[in-house]
């Protein structure tokens, strides 16, 4: 099963899941989403594996959170999905893709929900 990990090395979280992965064994494809955020397909489809609603990905203490207006209840998804792609820090980290499933890695342990499947 192939794994990958949007991952941002700064974040302590981030690098206990990345050890997480590792320690099980697992060499995932780490991809540095701020350098290379994913595209809007790639992202909402990322959300409908996580089966959640697109705002439940985003870090609303970012700046850019009320910056960008996004606080606004009535903002549609994809303006909350081009937000993420356009400042990938908005993106909620880590998040663990393994085949069809994905997880977000707070407390970073909650990955074993998709790996133990």
């Amino acid at each position: 099963m192939k794994v990958s990990i949007y991952h941002n090395p700064r974040c302590s979280k981030s690098r206990r899941t990345l050890e997480l992965l590792t320690e099980r064994g697992i060499e995932p494809e780490i991809i540095h989403y701020l350098e290379s955020p994913p595209d809007a397909d790639r992202l909402s489809s990322i959300i409908a594996m996580l089966d959640i609603a697109p705002r439940q990905l985003m870090r609303t203490g970012e700046p850019e959170y009320r910056e960008l207006g996004l606080d606004a209840e009535d903002v549609s998804d994809e303006r909350i999905i081009a937000a993420m792609v356009s400042h990938p820090r908005l993106m909620e980290r880590p998040v663990v893709v393994a085949g069809t499933r994905a997880c977000i890695g707070r407390p970073p342990e909650r990955i074993n929900e998709i790996l133990d499947q």
